[in-house]
């Protein structure tokens, strides 16, 4: 079931749908020049085209003996010239084998190469064949992962340390990425105090700004750390107005439908919402605005709500605004290692592990645990309207997938 028949609730779909619209239209396109090693993370603004084959030349995939099949006729061979990466061969001698390491490249005249174990070296220095051969066996051919002038990565992928590596493998020092989006952070509430500090009667310590600071960081992006916005709704005014230069503000709280929800309350007055609640548990009181031009998303306050939709709804959002396509997190089917008896009218993501291949779920999913989190290896994804028997499948998205 995808759609939601909850009145007010706008589908996670159709939410994610308009937040992916949205970030499109606001696409940051400005690029910069980085070094290789600063590239982890970044996203490629300009495709990257190789200008080189690779390998540039044919070579050894084994440590062995090169050769022309032609010149076998099934009798032992001289060793004429041993090659290691690196050197540069002669041609080989006709009727001769070169000994030859992995990666070396080929003699001129050889076309294929038998690895040692298959070799016998006799008394005086020839080697036997003991196996059959045939041409381009063993041999790492010119251009067979590459070719000059290919485009390998294209503009908007996401680079990690394969990707970074790949590039390095054709010689890349240097790379153009998008400029890192800037979030400014905003936490919301009288009641949150910075760790370190006393706490006073119901005070709490604020844990939602280590999570997305750390979080933004991986995704690339620069942060501004805005402190805590007191209940008060000129503040958060005067606060919001100083946010300016921004790509994005993200907060936490203070968009639901309390009285001192004044995140929401000057959105409306100074701003426009384009999302409002949805059928999503934890975090139905997601919003999407904008506050004088600025983009604006603000999360539920509770830290698993927080974790949910930035993790499937804000950490999308921004990637696309990147340029980057595919932005829907991997997951894979499981049985359910629960039971789950009461249906209900928002898609519910439940902190689960896999326990001997079945998704087992924390026994206490309030969206204000969040060690819940930290005990789970992923999300469960119990759809609108469901009810689960252990050994039903469902979806379950790896925390690994969202984190990076």
């Amino acid at each position: 079931m995808s759609g939601c028949d909850h009145p007010g609730l706008m589908p996670v779909e159709d939410a994610l749908a308009r937040l992916l619209a949205l970030a499109e239209a606001a696409s940051i396109t400005a690029s910069e020049s980085v070094d290789l090693a600063e590239a982890d993370g970044r996203v490629l603004a300009e495709p990257l085209v190789s200008g080189i084959d690779l390998p540039p030349w044919d070579n050894s995939a084994m440590d062995g003996y090169a050769l022309r099949l032609a010149d076998w006729q099934g009798e032992p061979l001289v060793v004429s010239q041993r090659i290691l990466a690196g050197n540069a061969p002669e041609p080989l001698e006709p009727g001769t084998c070169a000994r030859i390491f992995t990666g070396a490249p080929l003699p001129e005249g050889a076309d294929l190469v038998e690895m040692q174990e298959n070799v016998e070296v006799l008394p005086d220095g020839r080697v036997r064949f003991l196996q059959p051969l045939r041409a381009g066996q063993n041999v790492r051919v010119r251009g067979q992962e590459t070719r000059t002038g290919e485009t390998v990565l294209t503009a908007g992928t996401r680079l990690g340390p394969i990707e970074t590596g790949l590039c390095a493998s054709l010689g890349a020092a240097r790379l153009t990425v998008r400029r890192r989006p800037v979030v400014a952070v905003v936490s919301t509430g009288d009641e949150l105090v910075p760790p370190g500090q006393p706490l006073g009667p119901g005070q709490i310590y604020n844990s939602n700004r280590s999570l997305l600071i750390a979080w933004l960081r991986r995704l690339g992006c620069a942060v501004v750390d805005a402190g805590i916005l007191a209940d008060d709704l000129a503040l958060t005014r005067e606060a919001l107005a100083q946010l300016h230069g921004v790509d994005l503000i993200l907060s936490t709280g203070g968009v639901s439908v309390g009285e001192a929800d004044f995140l929401g309350a000057a959105l409306r007055e100074e701003g426009e919402l384009a999302l409002w609640k949805l059928a999503i548990k934890p975090g139905k009181p997601l919003t999407f605005g904008h506050f004088r031009g600025v983009p604006v998303i603000g999360l539920p306050g509770n830290p698993a709500s927080t974790l949910v939709t930035f993790g499937l709804l804000a950490r999308p959002y921004l990637l696309r605004r990147l340029g980057v396509q595919e932005v829907t997190p991997l997951g894979f089917d499981v049985p359910a290692g629960f039971v789950w008896k009461k249906p209900g009218n928002r898609r519910e993501y439940l902190r689960a592990r896999l326990e001997n291949g079945r998704a087992v779920i924390y026994p206490n999913q309030s969206s204000g645990v969040l060690r819940s989190a930290a005990w789970a290896e992923g999300l469960v994804e119990v759809l609108e309207g469901t009810t689960l028997a252990e050994g039903d499948r469902l979806r379950f998205i790896p925390l690994s997938e969202l984190l990076g």
